[in-house]
């Protein structure tokens, strides 16, 4: 078969087309490497290897346009790429051409998406290292230790955050929840009980008055007397506050 035309097509592509009116798509990198700008005539089994050829090219220049878009691993590449259903001799052609353009770099890459979680999510060092290693990356603390005195802010942060905000907890159901909230960020435990230790105030009166009188409020329209102060005591206790202080604020309050 002879090439008839060559049409300069948009994304590295030219469209060729040949004498038996059959139009193909060559990226310029095909057509340098066969030398079809000189060469005139293809037999079938040339333009079959030259087909191959190009299909490699389709999935670099995919991988190329993902990693513009976003910094990439090598794991992330291939999954990305087999979904695509590029072959995997194409894909192997476009990770290892990549990496020789410098695109693909484990360092650069750690830095920047633990950079990204410190600054952008409340995630810490553990989860991090888990999603990290999900994504083929092992050998990593080395990245994080450089963080360990943002933890410690963002720690410091949350128990404060939560702390002001609460206004019905008791203070052991409150620092469990705290608690339990920061290690599943990723956080140590024993470096979460620290700073809870440091920065909790255990001070439930005036949570409990209100917590008290609006319980009051709610069960008095359906119980009385002994019944409705036994389950008032008991709803509460339930909150997390201990049995003497919910007698002495009933007390108090005249309940």
């Amino acid at each position: 078969m002879e090439i008839v035309k060559f049409k300069k097509k948009n994304n590295n592509q030219y469209s060729i087309l040949l004498s038996d009116n059959t139009s193909l798509s060559f990226y310029d990198d095909t057509i340098i490497h066969y030398n079809l700008l000189i060469k005139k005539s293809v037999s079938h089994e040339y333009l079959k290897e030259i087909v191959a050829f190009n299909q490699k090219y389709d999935a670099y220049y995919k991988a190329l346009k993902l990693i513009k878009a976003k910094l990439r691993t090598e794991k992330e590449l291939e999954q990305k790429l087999s979904k695509e259903s590029f072959s995997k001799e194409g894909i192997l052609f476009a990770i290892d051409k990549l990496k020789k353009q410098g695109y693909l770099n484990d360092e650069v890459y750690l830095k920047s998406y633990i950079a990204d979680q410190v600054n952008l999510t409340l995630n810490g060092p553990n989860k991090i290292k888990f999603l990290l290693k999900r994504l083929g990356f092992d050998d990593i603390d080395q990245y994080l230790t450089i963080y360990d005195d943002v933890w410690s802010e963002k720690i410091k942060k949350v128990i404060d955050k939560k702390t002001k905000a609460n206004h019905n907890l008791s203070s052991v159901m409150l620092r469990q929840n705290i608690k339990n909230y920061l290690i599943n960020l990723g956080y140590a435990k024993d470096m979460v009980e620290i700073y809870l230790e440091q920065q909790f105030i255990d001070d439930d009166t005036l949570i409990l008055e209100k917590e008290a009188l609006k319980e009051y409020r709610r069960l008095s329209r359906k119980y009385k007397d002994e019944t409705l102060y036994n389950k008032l005591k008991y709803n509460l206790y339930k909150k997390g506050f201990s049995m003497g202080l919910i007698e002495e604020t009933l007390k108090k309050l005249e309940i």
